[in-house]
């Protein structure tokens, strides 16, 4: 009898601990909807806050799968400094002038910005600032780097760093 007293205990506790995992994983579940909130896409005025970045329609958007330079960052070119952050941000304020943006929004990253693909008009601006050298592959685009690299257009014209390495130079988090 005390045996079978036992395995009862025993069934119970696993029972126990199958709702208990159960419940964390709902809860796992529900905290990722949370975080993923409001991930959807996003339409309208858009203002270029640097070379990877936007407001669209007053939300912060990240251009995902590029890296452009930050905006006081300074590269070479023909011997001389160069404003290489200026510059990737003025070029991706000419694209979006006086257009809507259209962003589909994938994630956010973990300052909570909505990493987007976004297009101003038929004009793809992710894939676009790299092809034109205005930024680097981040994990996506790497032919349009080449391309741009092959080309020296933009950054590839001098000499610069990668915006990813300077900024961890700096102590500065992206």
């Amino acid at each position: 009898m005390e045996s079978m007293v036992f395995k009862t205990r025993t069934g119970r506790n696993r029972w126990i601990s199958i709702v208990l995992l159960a419940i964390l994983v709902g809860i796992a579940f529900l905290v990722r909807q949370i975080e993923q909130a409001g991930v959807g896409n996003v339409d309208g005025h858009a203002t270029a806050i640097d070379g990877d970045s936007l407001y669209v329609a007053g939300r912060e958007v990240r251009l995902m799968g590029i890296d452009a330079p930050e905006g006081q960052q300074l590269c070479r070119r023909g011997g001389a400094k160069w404003e290489c952050g200026e510059a990737a941000t003025q070029e991706l304020l000419g694209m979006i002038a006086g257009q809507t943006v259209h962003c589909e929004g994938v994630e956010k990253d973990r300052h909570r910005r909505l990493l987007a693909l976004c297009s101003a008009g038929n004009l793809d601006l992710n894939r676009e600032m790299v092809r034109r050298g205005m930024a680097v592959a981040y994990g996506r685009y790497t032919a349009e780097e080449r391309e741009a690299a092959n080309s020296n257009r933009g950054l590839w014209g001098g000499e610069f760093v990668r915006p990813r390495v300077w900024r961890q130079e700096r102590g500065i988090s992206n």
